[in-house]
Parts: C-alpha cells; structure tokens; sequence
C-alpha cells in the first residue's frame, strides 16, 4: 500500500485510547458551550423578534466558529505532525525505521497520516454541531462545504509542513519553532498583500484574490460569507476559495515528495553519524600545526595522545550548558533570523501607520504588536518544555538525577537558558512597545502595565513548559500539552473579545453567559497542570485563571488598565508558583523517580 503499517497500525490502536473519545467528544462539548454561551449574550442585552434575528445570530456564529476551527486545525496539525517525528528521532527510533523494509513513501506519508487522524476525526465530530448554524438560518450548507474543506486543505499542507521540518532538521525544538516560524510568517506576508501594500492587482489578479488563494485565514473568511464572489481572472477555478483549495493540496504534494527523496539523505543526522563524532573530536584538539593534524586524520597519530581543549565550568552546569553550548543546535540561529523578519514586518507596519497617521484606535497597533508578541511566548513555551522532554528521550535526565545537583540548579538552571536562548524574542517587542510610548500613543504608565504584564506571562508560559516537561514521560504528549495549553489560553481570549465585541454591548453584566465557559476552561486547565500531580494551589490557580481571565478583557474594553495588570499579575503569578513549588521542593514526585506514598 502507499500508506503502509505505519498509518495501519494507528488506525487500527487509535479506537483502543481513551484519549481519542475524550478529545473528541470535549471538542464538541467545548463547542456547543461557546454556541450556548453565545446565545444568552444575546438574548441578555437585545431582543430576539423574528426569524431575522435568528438568522444574523447564525452568521455571526459561523463566521466566529469558522475561523476558530481553522486556528485549531491549523496549530495542532502541524504540531502533532512536527513532535511526532521529532520524537522518533530523540528516541533513536527513526532509525530503525529506516533499517525497516518500509519505502520512503510509506513512512513519511504513513507518519503525517497517523499524526493527523487525531484532527481529522475532530473535525469530523464538529460536522453535525456546525449544522446548527444551517438551522438557525443565515448559513447555507455550500458555506459550511466550503469552510470545511479550506480547513482540511490548511490541515494538510501545515501537517506536511511539520513533518517535512522535523524530518530535515535534528533537534525538537528546531522543528517547533521553524515550524511555527513559517506559519506566521506565511500568514503575515498574505494579510500585508490582502491590505494592498504591494498595489492594487499583480498578473491580472486583485491582491484581495491573492491573499484569498495562498492564505489559509482569509480564505475561511471568504468561505464564511453568504456569497462566494467569482473572479473571471480565474477561468475554471471560479472563486478564490478553489484557487486555494489547489494551492494548498500543491503545497502538501510538493513538501510530502520533497520529504519521501530526502528522507534518508536527511537521517539519520549528522550528528548521529559516526564520522560526524569523529570529526569533532578532531575539531577539540587545540594549538595542533596543520602538518600534525593532517597525519591525525590519516590515522598516524592517536587522538588520545594529544592534548584537548578543556573549558571551565560554572557552579550551576545546567545553566553553563543552556548558556555556553550548542545545546539546541546551530540552526537556532536561523530560527532567530526568521524571527528578526517577522519584526521586521511588524516594525515596519508600526512606523508607517504612526507616520502616516493610521493608528486611529489601539487595535490598529495591536494588528501588528500583538501577534509578534504571542509568537514569542509560544516560542519561549517551545524552548522550555523541549529543554526538558529532549533531555529525557536523549537518557540525559536520568544521569542528572543521580548527581549531586539539587532540584533548584536544574529548575532554575533551565529557566535562565530559556530565557537567555529566546531573549531576542523577548527583548524585540517590548522594544516596539517603548517605541510607541516615545511615539505618544501609549503613556509611560501604560508602558508599565504592558512590560509588567508580559513579564509575568513570559515567567508563566517558561514554567509551564519546564512543569509538562518533568510532568508527562511521554514527550509527544508533554510538547502538545504544554503548547496546547498556551495556544488555548490565546484562542480563549480572542473568542471572548469577539463574541463580547460582536455579540453585546454592555460588558458588565456578562458573567452569566460566560459562567459555564469559565468552569470548563477551569476543569480543562486542572487537567492539563494538576492532574497527574494534583496539589491544593494548582487546583486553585486552574479555577482562578479564567475568572481572572475575563475580568482583564472586560476591564481592557472598558480602558481599566491598572485592573488589567494587577489581576493578570495576580492570577498568573500565583499559577506560575504553583508549578514553581512542587516542581524544586518535591522534584522526585514531579519527575516521575517516586510516588507521594513512597
């Protein structure tokens, strides 16, 4: 078969977890919630009359359903896609499969598959849930078609995109973050196309067609709306929407053939290659003339007879490693070049709309900071629990834990090489942030608020990553809950604000509707942190968060924000300690060494 075992092997133990009817059926609950909780923030603050209101109700609902589902699709295909290989290579596994008779197409394309069913059967569940909008009225079924296979299509191409980076490159956190890297990046150059920066048309097209046809989020907002406006550029195709269901199933056939040729060019790595060590042994020999070095490689002179270079190591090994080695490998520096782009793009967008007098509102400027600044801490989560999980595959955390260091060396060790190994994509948007401020669109005081706020967000997003990280054995699971947990963490506030925005107009007395909303984010939140090592205040810290949570986005649309920065402070501080705590003063617990009973 094409596919192969691989793919076979995952159907066939896929229906025997629990995790599967789990998630499945909490995506689903997770949705008809949002659609309650939607219903009685309108029917709190207007009047329903007639079929009219209903129908305006459902396309609303759709069109903030649709871009959610898309969001969701789109981060976890090409997260389970990238962990998935990249935890067969920290394993050492990859290898054997490739030791294996399996082809080249029926492991790359087998691996993508597994990892995408977990998705496809979600977006499968949320099919019927999606047809309740069709019953409200104001959605047809050609929308909600169409909607779904442009999530489909950027599930397919993203999933490809992972696993093509994972295969390519040899560390974890290389492929996350390249990952994630692209996908804004490939995001970001279409929104900049879609507002007309290059001009009006290029080869006969609109840019609004282009930007339609290669990005995935403007083309479920085009999917979403009641008509599909045709574009006679296009000859056969007929609307931008099928223009980017081809190029997103090109995409995935040309990333997916590039990685079935490469596939064992690519692996195993360098690194792992015997001659590659060779190499570097030969490369640590210092002050050697180059008529001695060229008789050490032809074998006349033993290696362990010449002296090697040694270097002194800190008090605290742990942070001398993050700080002073290639830990993550040379391609970091890529990954903060590409990071360098995207501020680029983000700061050019600022001054011009500060120059040119475009920044009517703070949402203006939050089109180009805010993403920017959620990339960072997803990155920043990236590094912390990859700091971990890489550690624990490679056999590593086993040996650290039977030395002499003390549970605050390591913790702390790998916190202050998280945040020295990303502080360019700390230190970039705060700078933009003081820009501003010197602009006069944002007051020194406000200024403080935002730094401050960040800072507490960037300690909570690094502990949690290094808490799953010594929390779940498994490092697939460990990287998909730690950045799950991030990225719903954003996806909720988004969804809060737009319903809040789009669906009421008064803020205050919205704590009803959102009541069941809060609860669920709670118990999902204990889930992720405390279940597998429950505690008092982690419990207290999952229930707060989301109370606290939209109290700081009703205080943020009303303008209260010393409010904003003192509840976010609180809530998210406290939580960042209820992790920090057990993870130093019980860390055999938190490790997995031991149980509480022993």
């Amino acid at each position: 078969m094409l596919i192969g075992p691989v793919f076979n092997r995952e159907v066939a133990i896929a229906p025997r977890r629990t995790r599967l009817y789990v998630g499945r059926a909490a995506y689903v609950a997770a949705l008809l919630v949002l659609i309650g909780t939607a219903w009685m923030v309108l029917t709190g603050t207007q009047l329903v009359r007639d079929v009219g209101d209903l129908a305006r109700f459902g396309t609303i609902l759709f069109q903030i359903l649709a871009p959610l589902q898309l969001a969701l699709a789109v981060f976890f295909s090409a997260l389970l896609a990238a962990s998935a290989v990249a935890q067969e290579k920290d394993r050492r596994t990859l290898i054997l499969l490739l030791l294996s008779r399996l082809s080249n197409s029926e492991l790359v394309l087998g691996k993508l598959l597994a990892s995408l069913l977990h998705v496809f059967v979600m977006l499968a569940a949320a099919l019927p849930v999606f047809m309740i909008c069709a019953l409200l009225g104001g959605v047809s079924f050609g929308q909600i078609a169409r909607a779904f296979a442009v999530t489909l299509a950027s599930a397919l191409a993203c999933g490809s995109l992972g696993s093509t980076l994972a295969l390519w490159r040899e560390k974890t956190f290389q492929a996350l973050a390249m990952t994630v890297l692209a996908l804004v990046l490939w995001l970001a150059v279409w929104e900049i196309v879609a507002l007309g920066a290059f001009g009006e048309s290029c080869l006969g097209l609109s840019c609004r067609t282009w930007a339609i046809g290669f990005s995935p989020w403007q083309a479920v907002r085009e999917a979403a709306r009641p008509l599909a406006q045709g574009d006679p550029s296009l000859g056969p195709l007929g609307t931008p929407v099928n223009l980017f269901l081809v190029v997103a199933v090109s995409i995935a056939a040309v990333l997916n053939l590039l990685a079935v040729a490469m596939v064992r060019v690519w692996n195993p790595s360098r690194e792992a290659r015997p001659e590659h060590k060779r190499d570097r042994a030969l490369s640590a020999v210092a002050d050697v003339p180059s008529e001695t070095a060229a008789q050490r490689k032809t074998g006349l002179i033993p290696i362990a007879q010449e002296p090697s270079r040694s270097r002194q190591v800190w008090d605290n090994p742990i942070i001398w490693r993050e700080m002073r080695t290639w830990a993550y490998g040379r391609t970091i520096l890529v990954i903060r070049l590409a990071y360098l782009v995207l501020f680029g793009l983000a700061a050019a967008s600022l001054v011009w709309m500060v120059r040119s007098e475009q920044m009517a509102a703070y949402a203006d400027g939050a089109v180009a900071l805010v993403p920017l600044l959620l990339l960072s801490l997803v990155l920043v989560n990236a590094q912390a629990v990859t700091s971990i999980t890489t550690e624990r595959d490679g056999k590593a955390l086993d040996l650290l834990l039977v030395t002499d260091l003390t549970p605050k060396e390591i913790v702390f060790g790998k916190l202050g090489g998280v945040f020295y190994n990303t502080k360019e994509m700390i230190a970039l948007p705060a700078l933009l942030c003081t820009y501003l401020c010197f602009a006069g669109l944002l007051s020194l005081e406000n200024l403080g608020y935002v730094l401050g706020g960040w800072a507490v967000l960037y300690d909570f997003v690094a502990m949690r990553g290094i808490h799953a990280g010594m929390t779940y054995a498994n490092s697939h699971s460990a990287i998909a809950t730690s950045l799950g947990t991030v990225f719903f963490l954003f996806v909720g506030v988004f969804t809060c604000m737009m319903m809040l925005v789009y669906l009421s107009g008064s803020f205050q007395a919205q704590l009803h509707p959102f009541l069941a909303l809060m609860i669920g984010g709670g118990v999902g939140l204990y889930v992720a942190l405390g279940a597998r090592n429950p505690s008092t205040a982690i419990g207290v810290a999952a229930f707060l968060c989301p109370f606290a949570t939209f109290y700081a986005i009703t205080s943020f649309l009303l303008h209260h924000t010393l409010s904003v920065f003192l509840v976010t402070a609180a809530a998210y501080g406290f939580t960042t300690a209820a992790m920090m705590v057990p993870a130093i003063y019980e860390f055999d617990v938190a490790t997995g060494r031991t149980t509480i009973e022993e």
